[in-house]
């Protein structure tokens, strides 16, 4: 008999994660499947990072770093955010992990007890909501739609706060939307937060680098919630570093020892050589980074523009990442075959078999009205998966 525990119980699968694997399941069948449904770039690291893995390889740099990641690179990355973000950190408020999710959940298990609130502006990444649960704190989620373009203003912050509020947690760049907030709106949810002591903003800033309007904005540039923001980031979408696993946190000192204190419990430091891989990441010039920005600029004009031949698919510009996010709600009550359409989940399933186009619905986000395209893929799939999407679509009655 199985014993599992209620948290592994009660703990959800990331769909991501598992529209990957059914289409991985179904190309070993032999099926032609374009899959846009997990957020990897297709591009390779570039060579000067792997020339510094290969020389940390070579030179035996083989062994266990300080839990938080070895002080030379925590230095390169605080002067990393001087550099491109205006933000002043110690080496010793730094946190290196094994990704920006152990980051998170790093930050979430070291500050939220159990019964405390914790808001997230939805659509929402897959694990902000599961990681929260694992801390046993409660989720209040605020719905944006596509009209307002997923942004979450000021007003509705402060309108979600209660005496339980122990944090706030977004992205911008967004995951699934691909929404970037400007200066101005993060000054105003900041100075909303500022009145409200004891809660804390996690600015989870992993797409930085793939900002399409402009300079990227940290949260903790305001100087008047600088000691309450937990940044977070990390090297996998912005140098095409995903299986690299390597994560940044910089939050103020007290937190920052919290969550080398977590680490140290469940992984301690991420590979010593990832980390020196991101030593020379953080020493390239931002600039280095723009083609691959540029070419997911293209790459989401491309799918835009195939998108808005399909009748009943709504879709709004997003600024940053690499993901389209519409609205389907129009082919809900629609069939095929042995296919009912009832909401997003129904679709998604629907295209996988239909059109062999793997995509994720909008539940893994927080409301099932929406899929997920990721554009991190190259010119000519998207170009066919988009004309698949939109030949099965015209199948539905």
């Amino acid at each position: 008999m199985e014993h599992l525990s209620d948290r592994i119980k009660n703990l959800s699968e990331s769909q991501t994660i598992a529209m990957a694997r059914r289409s991985r399941e179904l190309i070993a069948q032999g099926v032609d499947i374009i899959s846009l449904s997990l957020g990897e770039p297709d591009f390779h690291t570039p060579d000067v990072i792997k020339k510094a893995a290969h020389e940390a390889i070579d030179a035996d740099f083989s062994y266990y770093t300080h839990v938080s990641g070895y002080l030379e690179l925590r230095q390169a990355i605080a002067e990393k955010f001087k550099r491109d973000n205006n933000l002043t950190y110690t080496a010793d408020q730094i946190v290196v992990s094994t990704g920006a999710k152990q980051s998170i959940a790093n930050a979430v298990l070291s500050l939220v007890n159990p019964g405390d609130e914790v808001i997230v502006p939805s659509p929402y990444w897959v694990s902000y909501l599961e990681i929260i649960k694992l801390a046993e704190g409660k989720a209040v989620v605020i719905d944006t739609t596509i009209d307002n373009n997923f942004k979450v203003t000021a007003k509705e912050i402060e309108a979600a706060i209660t005496p339980k509020t122990r944090l706030i947690m977004f992205s911008t760049p967004c995951n699934p939307t691909g929404s970037v907030y400007s200066r101005e709106e993060l000054r105003a949810i900041a100075e909303a937060v500022k009145k409200h002591e004891g809660v804390y903003i996690m600015s989870d800033e992993i797409y930085e680098h793939i900002n399409f309007v402009g300079k990227h904005e940290s949260m903790a540039q305001f100087d008047f919630i600088y000691d309450r923001t937990i940044t977070i980031n990390g090297v996998s979408k912005g140098f095409a570093m995903t299986g690299w696993r390597g994560g940044v946190l910089a939050a103020p000192l007290w937190i920052a020892k919290a969550c080398d204190k977590m680490q140290g419990q469940f992984t301690s430091a991420t590979s010593s050589i990832t980390q020196k891989a991101m030593h020379a990441a953080m020493k390239m010039d931002p600039s280095s980074t723009h083609g691959m920005r540029d070419a997911f600029k293209r790459r989401r004009d491309l799918v835009l523009a195939g998108l808005k031949e399909i009748p009943g698919m709504k879709t709004n510009v997003p600024d940053g990442a690499f993901y389209v996010y519409p609205e389907v709600s129009a082919f809900f009550g629609k069939k095929y075959g042995n296919h009912h359409i009832k909401n997003a989940t129904d679709l998604s399933m629907f295209l996988l078999d239909e059109a062999h186009v793997a995509l994720v619905p909008g539940a893994a986000f927080g409301e099932d009205n929406y899929i997920r395209i990721s554009y991190a893929a190259a010119d000519e799939k998207l170009v066919e998966a988009v004309r698949r999407i939109k030949n099965a679509l015209a199948k539905l009655q």
